[in-house]
């Protein structure tokens, strides 16, 4: 036995017919370096050598079985194969110990992993099985992902059954707002539905006629028939896909600020709110709120309420748990109601019994363009109705459904964020099939995509496509058993889904956030509530704009000192004064710029430094030619440093010549020293061939 020589020596062990002695090897590393060659040869061909952790082991045709080596002093090995025999190959061989420690080796591999490793390095596998760089595309990738997507296959049809019955009264509901059957309403949301979660950003979304949508065109289908409604939805599909999608629009959603984002989920669960109250009115008599005391109303205030209760209970009862709450809920309070023979309106009694009288014929659409609209005939005079609705249906469906995406990225926090443009292009040709089906267009839903998410749908793309199925196959062959269910078990589920959208903690920082974010907050959600979302977006963007650039307008300030330059030889250190200028320079902070400055008691050189300062647009540059003129006047010299090559250049070509003969250029008194080490790198305004 041979210790190693030196101290941190790594023992090898290559076998040959006329080597006798060996260095020291770890036992259990022989093995598995053994093992690894045996695992991807055949009987009767040379295995691979197999090398880690500097350890060889060489494989001879005239010595299958070489001798096994002894074991180096202190050495661990892993177990070749754990829980059969493993013990026998463990850190067992300590008894040795005046020799020298021999550094550890890393652990072998197990024998399945060895195979797997070694079968990547095959060349006529390589790429077919995850060899190389191509690991995306692997086998045991794949089957993976297809195992993850069969096991969360019944918890997301269960979510879009939940989400299919939650959707039923809102449908309904915005159909009346925007004045055309129901029926045309849960068309619209099969349809639009189905083809926009099918191709979607992200799993989860629910698509469905809104009442943000709705609200815009009602006039519209008042004054020109339901018909133009589905040529504006039309025509909006087609803006949403050149717009969002092939002009990638939809990407300046990022512009909007968080208070905005506040303000809107407060607007939204306060609409959606006041939608549901609607219900709890006496549509018999004076339109008044039902009485609690009679029977009408206490049947529809209790099961509204007892609704909300079951919908909170179900998730903590043990043996409920894979059940989606809202579901269960609608079907306990549905049994419930029919066993009590509660008074209660059901959705045949809100939307009217042909509705859910059933039948493919009354669920199936009619394909092709809106009748009665000359699209073809006089398409300028239709386009001259439609396309002021179309476009504000667009810009409304967009900003709402890439704010819901935005809001499920964060609910959701797996890692994946929904793609705007190709958010948009899906709600685009949903619109478009929307139209070509006789329907009225609408956008994703905020709450009935928390429903999905939160009823466990957010793992798949199935969820959102099962629910406008169930939907459809609901008013084919279960219409009148549909209709049955009390419109008392849908508003509690709206009222819980308003309660969860509503932002509760934006109630609690308003005295702890800056007073213009507070400001902007309640804005958005009164414009929200008073007139639409795509007002309430803008209108919140731009106080939050104003507010930032008036804020920064204030950020502008100059520290003046005494400097020296050697670039003017014979100029004696007091003639020279130094700016150094702090903060951006842009549209907002050229007023005060201006003044930073006492042209009049200056010497004859003044030094501008721009080394914590960012020229931000032309305004900017504009402001520091006219400051050089007011010095050139005076008959003294501006030098300005620490500027970006693209800012001297747009200021060499915005002075014009000005004071140079109008030859161009800089005129003599005002003077950009470069250096290519300290100055800053950035781009005022892009840059445009001549």
């Amino acid at each position: 036995r041979r210790a190693p020589t030196q101290p941190n020596q790594i023992a090898t062990s290559v076998y040959s017919p006329t080597m006798v002695r060996h260095r020291p090897l770890s036992a259990g590393f022989a093995l598995a370096a053994a093992a690894a060659a045996i695992a991807v040869s055949s009987p009767g061909t040379s295995p691979p050598s197999s090398a880690a952790s500097g350890g060889v082991s060489a494989w001879s045709p005239r010595h299958p079985s070489p001798r096994k080596p002894r074991a180096a002093a202190s050495s661990v090995a892993r177990p070749l194969f754990p829980g059969r025999g493993g013990a026998l190959f463990s850190a067992a061989n300590n008894n040795n110990n005046d020799e020298a420690e021999v550094e550890q080796p890393e652990p072998s591999p197990s024998r399945l992993e060895s195979v797997v490793e070694n079968s990547k390095l095959l060349r006529p596998f390589r790429g077919s099985f995850g060899g190389g760089n191509n690991n995306n595309s692997s086998f045991f990738d794949a089957t993976a992902a297809a195992a993850d997507a069969v096991s969360s296959a019944p918890r997301s049809l269960a979510a879009g059954l939940a989400v299919s019955l939650a959707m039923i009264p809102e449908a309904v509901a915005f159909s009346f707002v925007a004045g055309v059957n129901p029926l045309v309403g849960l068309r619209t949301t099969v349809v639009l539905g189905f083809v926009a979660a099918s191709i979607g950003s992200r799993a989860g979304v629910c698509s469905s006629s809104s009442g943000a949508c709705s609200v815009v065109v009602a006039s519209l289908g008042l004054s020109h028939g339901p018909s133009y409604l589905s040529a504006a939805a039309l025509l909006a599909g087609l803006l949403q896909i050149a717009g969002g999608g092939a002009a990638g629009l939809g990407r300046f959603v990022r512009l909007v600020p968080h208070p905005v984002m506040l303000g809107f989920v407060n607007g939204l669960a306060c609409v959606m709110t006041r939608a549901q109250l609607v219900h709890f009115r006496d549509a018999s008599t004076t339109g008044a709120f039902l009485d609690p005391r009679t029977a009408a109303g206490g049947a529809m205030y209790g099961l509204t309420l007892a609704t909300m209760a079951l919908a909170r209970i179900i998730p903590r009862v043990p043996y409920l748990k894979r059940i989606p709450p809202s579901l269960g809920a609608v079907a306990a309070s549905t049994f419930l109601s029919r066993a009590l023979n509660l008074p209660v309106r059901t959705l045949a009694d809100v939307a009217g019994a042909d509705t859910f009288r059933g039948g493919f014929a009354a669920a199936l659409p009619r394909i092709g363009l809106p009748p009665g609209v000359p699209l073809l005939s006089d398409p300028f005079g239709t386009l001259r109705i439609i396309l002021p609705y179309a476009v504000t249906m667009a810009a409304v469906g967009s900003i709402e459904s890439l704010l819901t995406v935005q809001l499920l990225d964060g609910m959701a926090d797996d890692g994946e964020r929904g793609s705007t443009r190709r958010e948009c292009v899906a709600q685009g040709l949903g619109n478009v099939a929307s139209g070509l089906t006789g329907g009225i267009g609408g956008c994703a839903l905020l709450g009935q995509s928390i429903i999905n998410v939160e009823s466990g749908g957010g793992a798949s793309r199935l969820s959102g496509m099962s629910a406008a199925l169930f939907l459809g196959i609901g008013i084919a062959a279960a219409a009148p058993l549909l209709g049955e269910v009390p419109i008392a078990a849908f508003v509690g589920v709206m009222l819980l889904v308003c309660r969860s959208t509503f932002s509760w903690s934006s109630l609690r920082v308003l005295g702890k956030i800056p007073r213009l974010d507070a400001l902007v907050i309640a804005l958005v959600s009164f414009v929200t509530i008073r007139d639409d979302l795509a007002k309430a977006v803008v209108a919140g963007t731009i106080a939050s704009a104003l507010g930032f650039a008036w804020k920064q307008s204030t950020n502008i300030d100059a520290v003046p000192s005494t400097a020296s330059s050697t670039s003017v030889p014979g100029r004696k250190k007091d003639q020279w004064k130094s700016y150094n200028l702090r903060g951006p320079l842009f549209f907002g902070s050229t007023r005060k710029f201006s003044t930073l400055f006492d042209v009049h008691s200056d010497p004859d050189d003044v030094v501008l430094d721009f080394s914590e300062c960012r020229v931000v647009d032309h305004s900017a540059l504009q402001a520091i030619n006219d400051l050089a003129d007011r010095y050139g006047k005076a008959g003294k010299r501006v030098h300005l440093r620490r500027l970006s090559k693209n800012c001297a250049e747009l200021l060499d070509r915005l002075h014009g010549g000005a004071g140079n003969g109008g030859k161009g250029g800089l005129p003599p008194y005002e003077v950009v020293e470069s250096d290519p080490v300290s100055d800053p790198v950035y781009d005022v305004t892009l840059k445009r061939n001549a």
